[in-house]
């Protein structure tokens, strides 16, 4: 009885911990309902010739049970400890500290726009299509080395004489120089000048890197029109999967050759699959949507090994053009034992 008490007692005391499980699922090829109960292609291309799919290229999301402002009970920690398609997280993993749950879904948002963007470009340049990329900085540090330099709203347009297509392209630059003068050409207010920064160090890991200090965004001027129509989801997860649909929709055939492929990652303009979180929750959401394969991305891997459920063929990808090889094999009706798994 005292032990019964007990249990009871600690079922209504506060917990450091949220619980993520699997989220709804989404066929990239489907449709999707709006708030206001219309149905609407998920992928919406203009300006293009589009073509029938078929089978599904399932994006998968992820659920958090539990709040700073509402945690989740010991009892219900308890519960999905046990449950395989369920992790228990330490609340500052999920909910940084001083984050409301209001400013985490503005923040998720705002990934998520990113990530359609960068999902478009990707397909659009694998195509064959000029995307136009266009650097801007976003905002200048206080104590940055490009204060008095760099203004908010410069283009950048190269760096040493280098294109500037993406941020990377310029933190590239930026590293190489060592912390020598960085000669910079940029448009301000449509008109295009060149301006020098000399590049900061900084320490990381031990690691000594160098910094100018500010904050980019890379725009594109897309030459057809391609809408995603997802509500109430958000994060840059779906970035490959929604790159995968949107050239499918784009391209005579099947990708998947018909066949239901779920998988999850970030993606960038030029093709670079990245890692995302609860991979795990996302691999039991595929398997209960009845996905047969399943893309990871490969810096995911570590965690999938032993956690795959069912049937699941799980295929490692690192690259667009991994996954488009993964989904020409499975299309074909190739050997898929010869595709890289996470073994």
């Amino acid at each position: 009885m005292v032990a019964l008490l007990a249990l009871l007692a600690m079922s209504f005391l506060p917990t450091a911990y949220v619980i993520q499980l699997p989220g709804p699922v989404y066929n990239t090829l489907g449709t999707v309902t709006t708030s206001d109960g219309e149905d609407v292609p998920l992928i919406e291309v203009s300006g293009a010739e589009t073509y029938p799919t078929s089978g599904a290229l399932d994006l998968l999301t992820v659920q958090i049970a539990g709040s700073r402002e509402r945690p989740p009970s010991w009892f219900d920690l308890a519960v999905a400890w046990f449950d395989p398609s369920r992790a228990v997280v330490p609340i500052d993993a999920v909910f940084p500290d001083g984050q409301t749950s209001e400013q985490r879904s503005e923040q998720s948002a705002a990934l998520m726009v990113d990530s359609q963007e960068e999902a478009t470009a990707a397909a659009l340049t694998e195509l064959g299509y000029d995307v136009g990329t266009q650097v801007t900085v976003v905002s200048v540090g206080e104590d940055a080395a490009a204060r008095g330099i760099l203004e908010e709203g410069d283009v950048v347009l190269r760096a040493d004489g280098d294109p500037v297509t993406d941020a990377s392209a310029l933190r590239e630059q930026v590293q190489l120089s060592e912390g020598g003068p960085l000669s910079l050409d940029i448009l301000r207010d449509g008109e295009p000048m060149t301006v020098e920064v000399t590049p900061a160090a900084t320490t990381v890991d031990g690691q000594t890197l160098w910094i100018i200090g500010i904050t980019l965004i890379t725009n594109y001027d897309f030459p057809i029109d391609v809408t995603i129509q997802l509500n109430n989801v958000g994060g840059p997860s779906a970035g490959m999967m929604f790159a995968l649909g949107i050239m499918d929709t784009l391209t005579p055939g099947n990708l998947n050759g018909g066949q239901n492929v779920a998988g999850t990652g970030t993606i960038t303009a030029d093709g670079t699959v990245g890692p995302i979180g609860g991979i795990q929750q996302k691999l039991w959401g595929a398997s209960r949507a009845d996905a047969d394969y399943f893309l990871a991305p490969a810096a995911n891997c570590p965690e999938v090994v032993g956690e795959i459920p069912g049937d699941l063929e799980v295929f490692s990808v690192a690259t667009l053009d991994d996954a488009l090889t993964a989904l020409d094999v499975i299309s074909s009706g190739g050997d898929v034992s010869q595709l890289p798994t996470c073994g």
